[in-house]
């Protein structure tokens, strides 16, 4: 570990080509500024977006790349400026580290769609240097993009909320969809989709998974809590489901046809995208039209819903399911998580590996 004064020299696992294979690579941190907090890593969670970005799935990827956005460690250092954090802190950090805080997002604190936000990885801060992600020995961040954890809630538990936990509860926020009583369903089983079954729960909704095989419904209904499964190529079941929820969550990462959803949706029903697709999705008009139902979308989170997601999941006991694994598992863990072989989200024990091979 590089030293807390000054530039900071420390290990991280990067890529450095599409073939999205992850391997030691030493770099330097910027100076801890004013507004920023120098953080110890101590556990990352991996997101499906971090297979995509380290194979270039979406054609934006810059090499040699450390992902992870779903950190997890404490804080050794504070900027001067620093008001909201000290030193002991355990604290997260999520998909973006920056923004402009001058346009309307900025200003209505919904600075993840700002046009200006910086990326925690795979981006470029306003110093000019990279941006880094979580699978690292540590990292330096603005203040305004760490939140604290919860006292008693554990690192490893925390990381996958900081990504999977706020893109479900951000859109069930804004949406007004909270209230009890809703009748929700969660399209796809993976990090988000079980994450969005807890929440749902504990927001006291009525949840139906929708999945394309039956593999998962004892999972689903025993080990989640889910009230209903629905197997989407099961065409009398789907008829019978037809206008009876209030919102389905779509987490399916990959192209699929939107009909047999939005048949499911009451009047006035939200289907709400969570999938990263790198191709145009396909409904007829008239299955929106005739039911005044909504095709949206919705990115991560704010800072704001962050914080008070986390304290959500406190005080419902909301957990998520996860595998933890060391970091010189990731590239095993990234060929699971390509085959979706995992129940549901891995976490890389970041404090307790050697990132020197």
């Amino acid at each position: 570990m590089g030293s807390t004064q000054g530039g900071k020299t420390i290990t991280g696992w990067a890529a450095r080509d599409s073939t999205g294979i992850l391997s030691p690579y030493t770099y330097e941190l910027r100076n801890t500024g004013p507004e920023d907090v120098y953080v110890k890593v101590i556990c990352c969670g991996i997101c499906h977006t971090d297979l995509h970005q380290a194979k270039n799935d979406l054609g934006m990827s810059k090499y040699p790349m450390v992902p992870g956005h779903e950190v997890v460690g404490e804080v050794v250092e504070v900027g001067s400026g620093v008001t909201k954090l000290r030193a002991g802190d355990i604290v997260g950090v999520g998909t973006i580290v920056g923004c402009c805080r001058n346009c309307r997002p900025c200003n209505s604190d919904i600075e993840q769609y700002c046009n200006k936000k910086i990326w925690s990885y795979n981006d470029v801060y306003t110093d000019g240097k990279p941006t880094q992600g979580g699978f690292a020995e540590a990292l330096v961040v603005d203040q305004k993009f760490a939140v604290k954890i919860p006292e008693g809630m554990a690192p490893e538990q925390a990381a996958p909320l900081l990504c999977a936990g706020v893109t479900v509860y951000s859109p069930l926020n804004h949406f007004g969809l909270k209230q009890s009583g809703l009748r929700g369903g969660i399209l796809g089983l993976g990090g988000v989709g079980h994450m969005g079954v807890k929440i749902a729960k504990a927001m006291g909704h009525h949840v139906t998974v929708i999945s394309s095989s039956d593999k998962k419904r004892v999972e689903a209904l025993d080990h989640l809590g889910a009230d209903a499964y629905l197997v989407s190529s099961d065409t009398t079941s789907m008829q019978q489901a037809a206008d009876s929820l209030d919102y389905i969550i779509d987490t399916v990462p990959v192209f699929h046809p939107l009909e047999p959803y939005l048949s499911l949706l009451k009047l006035d029903g939200k289907l709400i995208l969570m999938g990263v697709i790198n191709a145009p999705l396909q409904f007829v008009s008239p299955m929106v039209m005739l039911g005044r139902k909504s095709i949206t979308g919705s990115f991560i989170g704010s800072m704001k819903e962050t914080e008070e997601m986390l304290e959500f999941c406190k005080e419902k006991g909301v957990t998520s399911m996860i595998e933890v694994v060391k970091m010189e598992y990731i590239n095993t863990a990234f060929e699971r998580l390509e085959k979706n072989d995992v129940r549901y989200r891995f976490v890389v024990d970041i404090a307790g590996s050697s990132l020197v091979q």
